[in-house]
């Protein structure tokens, strides 16, 4: 999810360590399509229990939303969350919130013998709105995972989420990013697992499934060799908030979308999408003949429209999506998978390389190394 954060990781030692999988779910373009313009729409040292870790299998739909399932509290209450690389706190509905999370399971904390109140206010703000409530700690189970006491937010107002939340599959998030940017001021739920010794390597993996019968899979403390071939590309981080890097460049048929020297860019798994400078999208919108929905920001096409490939520079390698790739099916027409979205300095000007991008690239976040981008089988890449 993006808005006044970004990207994660850190390093320790304790009691057992191994690689964790999660399976991720998606929702439809369809689905998403509705709510587009929202995103993806979007201390205490705890102990550590380790269960035998397993897969978490959920039914997986076409091309947005990816998310998959943690437990919270004892006895473990269940929530499908998205694990966002663009974000680096955790929060789940309280059972305090009212309409605007209808439809979704709520935290009781009253159910749970290792609840612990904090009671801090809680206020995050996500390009797609607002979310607020208060924190407190329990026992957070993440693919077997059990880490005793993490900070999150039980959340009771979602309603700057709007639709992108009420007809959502999420009912969560887990921040995978750098704890420099959490609102708590607190240990990320990966830092926690990292400092307990819980995975070998302070590193985790995605893979985001394009095909429906196919799952998605986020691996904790490693990587997963059935969903990419050939060698890793090195690309490293600007800053360790977001999990940051430097487009080199933005190219359609030779014509550079980015400023001299480049623009700043976030791989962001919370984000359906691929987001840039208004200005250079409108650009690029027109130059692929694409047409503005009437102040909505989005764009449409027609899906058997000849396109370009796009091209995408970093660390001197490049990474490109054919149509395919960046068109979302809304028949009878297509919505470009591109949108504006402005970042101020110095952060910006910004790029966030979503789920659109991290599908067709099997990416590692590593801790200690930066960020990693491996091409994916292409029995698997279609």
């Amino acid at each position: 999810m993006f808005g006044v954060r970004l990207l994660i990781l850190l390093v320790s030692v304790a009691i057992v360590s191994a690689i964790f999988k999660f399976p991720l779910k998606k929702i439809s373009d369809q689905e998403f399509a509705a709510g587009i313009k929202q995103r993806a729409a979007l201390g205490l040292k705890p102990s550590l229990k380790v269960s035998e870790p397993g897969s978490i299998i959920i039914n997986d739909y076409m091309e947005s939303q990816y998310f998959g399932e943690i437990g919270l509290g004892t006895p473990a209450q269940k929530f499908n969350v998205i694990f966002d690389t663009g974000s680096s706190d955790v929060w789940v509905p309280s059972t305090s919130c009212g309409k605007s999370c209808s439809g979704h399971p709520k935290y009781d904390h009253s159910n749970s013998s290792t609840y612990i109140p904090n009671g801090a206010p809680f206020d995050i703000l996500y390009g797609s709105g607002p979310v607020s409530g208060y924190e407190d700690y329990d026992s957070l189970d993440m693919g077997g995972l059990i880490i005793g006491k993490q900070q999150f937010a039980e959340v009771t107002d979602a309603s700057g989420l709007g639709s992108a939340f009420l007809a959502g599959k999420f009912d969560g998030i887990v921040g995978m990013a750098f704890p420099s940017i959490t609102v708590c001021k607190c240990a990320t739920a990966f830092q926690n697992l990292v400092d307990q010794g819980a995975v070998d390597k302070a590193q985790f993996a995605f893979y985001l499934s394009n095909t429906a019968s196919d799952n998605g899979e986020l691996i904790l403390g490693g990587t997963d060799p059935a969903h990419y071939t050939g060698d890793f590309s090195y690309v490293p981080l600007i800053a360790e908030n977001y999990w940051q890097v430097q487009l080199e460049a933005f190219n359609i048929n030779g014509v550079s979308y980015t400023q001299t020297g480049g623009d700043h860019a976030i791989v962001d798994s919370g984000t359906s999408i691929i987001t840039g400078p208004s200005e250079q999208i409108k650009a690029i919108a027109a130059s692929l003949g694409a047409k503005e929905l009437a102040g909505t920001g989005e764009y449409i096409i027609s899906c058997n429209a000849k396109l370009p490939t796009l091209n995408f520079v970093l660390a001197g390698k490049n990474y490109t999506l054919e149509p395919k790739d960046y068109l979302i099916p809304d028949p009878p027409l297509c919505i470009l998978g591109l949108m504006g979205l402005d970042v101020g300095s110095p952060l910006g000007p910004l790029w966030i390389l979503g789920d659109m991008f991290m599908r067709k690239y099997y990416t590692l976040f590593d801790a200690e190394n930066s960020c990693w981008i491996r091409p994916r089988k292409s029995s698997l890449n279609k």
